[in-house]
């Protein structure tokens, strides 16, 4: 099939089923995105996902029927995948747990599995040791794996894929304003709610977790709160870590807010003055293409997939180091002309992402070229 055309005359369209777990912002949306795309060009697609997942992102408003599969892998969750998959012409999982489930329901058949890792998944101990059991047996089981950064399509070569390619993932279009527009009508009033009137904001957004090295955020934030006016950093997730970061920002009086979950998280970032990713790890960030979309100068660590995403649009620092942080913070909010360079580099940046147009075509094409012609209908 053309990635640009419906079914020929007579054939049968393409059947697809695309498996999620949880599913983390990214893949969500990718999923989100990849079924409006596929639907599109004539595709039959089906996303099987924890009905949560289908209220949060809308498959079947785009088009995809959607089946209820919780995140388990217990055998009557694998039963139900396996039924779902039985008229597939291709499976395409996203993430670890959700390609372990997917190669279950598939074992003993000969549909290709396509698997896309959004993220390198991380645990210690004896939970690592059953991640790196569990990602062998997935690539393994996989026709072709998929990476978002090129560190991810090495880690996939070297655990036993047979075929590893770098994947194009696009940001779901959103509308955006145009260069030298507002960014937001609603910024003074985002900023108030915020408690940020009349002094810098700094945003940052994910899961309170030790991956996204919010530890080393408030460390740094110690560093600047003898400037004057005092920047305010907004965290917007929820995570195993709220308790014991709020603590800290309460006996240390940091100048930090948790805010816990937010839908209008990208609302939030337009009204920020720099958007702040100090994570340990990271793929294909989700907040850094929308700080650079939005024109927010941000500051980063130089970890995974980071560097390659970002370029030169960035004020990139090593990871766990809070002291750097903290000075790269301190310089850019005193350079407004940095801040504007930044801005200016990140839409010229964000310009060389894979479109949305270009993601599908190119899952389209590795669908075509791991499917054989399909009877008439």
């Amino acid at each position: 099939m053309s990635p640009s055309s419906k079914a020929p005359h007579g054939q049968s369209p393409l059947r697809t089923v695309q498996v999620l777990g949880g599913g983390n912002a990214g893949s969500s949306a990718h999923v989100r995105s990849l079924a409006e795309g596929l639907v599109a060009r004539g595709v039959r697609v089906t996303v099987c996902a924890p009905s949560e997942a289908d209220r949060a992102y809308d498959f079947t408003g785009a088009g995809a029927a959607h089946v209820h599969v919780p995140r388990s892998s217990d055998p009557a969750s694998v039963a139900a995948l396996r039924t779902v998959c039985t008229d597939a012409d291709l499976v395409h999982a996203h993430g670890l747990h959700a390609s372990f489930r997917a190669a279950l329901a598939l074992s003993g058949r000969p549909t290709p599995l396509v698997i896309t890792w959004h993220n390198r998944a991380e645990a210690e101990g004896a939970r690592a040791h059953l991640l790196r059991l569990l990602e062998r047996r997935v690539v393994r089981a996989s026709t072709v794996v998929l990476g978002t950064t090129s560190d991810l399509v090495d880690r996939a070569r070297r655990t036993g894929a047979r075929d590893a390619r770098l994947a194009a993932v696009s940001l779901p279009r959103r509308s955006r304003p145009a260069d030298g527009d507002d960014p937001d009508p609603l910024r003074p009033k985002t900023r108030a709610e915020l408690g940020a009137t009349g002094r810098p904001l700094l945003i940052a957004v994910g899961s309170l977790d030790r991956r996204r090295g919010y530890d080393v955020l408030l460390d740094a934030a110690a560093r600047w709160r003898d400037l004057d006016p005092v920047p305010l950093v907004v965290i917007a997730g929820e995570g195993p870590l709220r308790p014991v970061l709020q603590r800290r920002i309460e006996e240390e009086e940091l100048p930090v807010r948790l805010i816990g979950l937010r839908e209008d998280a990208t609302d939030l970032l337009a009204a920020a003055d720099l958007a702040l990713l100090p994570s340990r790890r990271e793929a294909r960030s989700v907040l850094a293409q929308e700080a650079l979309h939005a024109r927010v100068p941000l500051v980063a660590t130089r970890v995974g997939g980071i560097p390659d995403l970002v370029g030169d649009a960035a004020e990139l620092v090593p990871p766990d180091d809070p002291v750097a942080l903290a000075a790269a913070v301190t310089r850019l909010l005193a350079d407004p002309e940095r801040r504007e360079d930044l801005r200016d580099r990140g839409t010229r940046q964000a310009a060389t992402w894979p479109t949305e147009d270009e993601t599908v075509a190119q899952v389209l094409s590795i669908y075509d070229e791991l499917t054989q012609p399909r009877p008439l209908a």
